[in-house]
């Protein structure tokens, strides 16, 4: 055996046929799934396991092991379920394996609870400041959690109301003029806001809330003139924001409130020569205290395994000589 490979043994129990089944998957998939991301090698007679690797990736396949085969008391396992778990035991957080002091939060329709280190991470900053930043890729549950976030607040009485906010930016389409009120105008925007709010408070208590107004759903440009007390306020897609709304965005935070501003840089639909007020807000903001970032990177995605894929195919291409030529049809000033 290679001096680097170490052989780890361990038992799963108690023994029962028809969850060890579950935990495998249909031809050993979850099993082959969990080998390939974290390069290791996957041996079992029965609930007998043996792992070759390197001993911290074979220690972290084992706690994940045993917390799959727990999972299957209650639920089926898919190849979609293990990959979120995977998300959890990258080699980059096995150090912090073991150290999995989660943060839960509270939905009428169950607990959430964040993802793998960095999405903990983001929570945590949303529970400990004022204003937040979540800057990343789709798929890594920038806006989720936000939203999540809000409902619990909301749920623990700590604030009064929800504001969902969005640039109306086309993305890349033309649109023109919608029908309808303001509402119906710039909800098709905010489609993934409502769905997060729908799935945690169901459809009927989202209506009803609504209509009270303890939820508000409003464009970017209505928020001049404002200050928000007592508000979760969340500012999705900031990346098609300007310098200028970026900055009355901020200025309008009240006290008793919360903001939570999502965007990713790589995905700006603004006008050809506009500069991002998120990406500008990076810089000017990046040492203010009260004022948290987290940055999320392409492992973090918590989606089809294929959406991480195609993230990282993107930015490797942008990083090519010919994928930064191309880069001026985001919207990003040119170099």
């Amino acid at each position: 055996m290679n001096a680097t490979l170490e052989l780890h043994r361990f038992i799963l129990e108690p023994f029962e046929a028809q969850r060890f089944a579950n935990l495998c998957g249909q031809f050993d998939e979850h099993l082959r799934l969990i080998e390939q991301r974290l390069a290791i090698e996957i041996r079992n007679r029965g609930n007998q396991f043996e792992l070759i690797g390197d001993a911290r990736r074979t220690q972290a396949a084992e706690l994940l092991l045993r917390r799959l085969y727990r999972e299957t008391a209650a639920s089926e396992l898919t190849p979609d379920l293990v990959h979120l778990f995977l998300q959890e035991s990258a080699i980059e957080d096995l150090g912090s394996a073991k150290n999995d002091a989660s943060v839960s939060l509270k939905t009428r329709k169950g607990m959430i609870r964040p993802r793998g280190s960095n999405q903990q991470r983001y929570v945590k900053s949303i529970l400990e400041h004022d204003i937040n930043f979540g800057i990343g890729p789709a798929g890594t549950g920038k806006t989720y959690l936000a939203v999540a976030c809000a409902v619990d607040a909301l749920e623990r009485e700590q604030i009064r109301r929800i504001l969902l906010v969005r640039p109306a930016v086309e993305a890349g389409e033309k649109l023109g003029f919608l029908p309808g009120d303001l509402s119906q105008k710039i909800d098709p925007y905010l489609r993934p806001l409502y769905d997060a709010l729908y799935e945690m408070l169901g459809f009927e208590a989202v209506a009803k809330l609504i209509e009270r107004q303890v939820i508000e759903v409003a464009p970017l440009a209505y928020m001049r003139g404002r200050t928000l007390n007592n508000s979760f306020i969340i500012l999705d897609e900031s990346q098609n924001t300007t310098v200028e709304q970026m900055k009355m965005f901020l200025t309008r935070i009240g006290f008793g409130s919360t903001a939570v501003i999502t965007g990713d840089i790589t995905q700006i639909d603004l006008p050809r020569g506009t500069k991002s007020g998120l990406t500008q807000v990076i810089d000017v903001l990046r040492d203010v205290p009260g004022i948290a970032f987290t940055h999320f990177q392409p492992k973090d995605v918590v989606r089809h395994p294929l959406v991480q894929r195609i993230v990282e195919a993107y930015e490797r291409h942008e990083n090519t000589p010919q994928g930064k030529t191309g880069r001026s049809t985001t919207g990003r000033e040119d170099a």
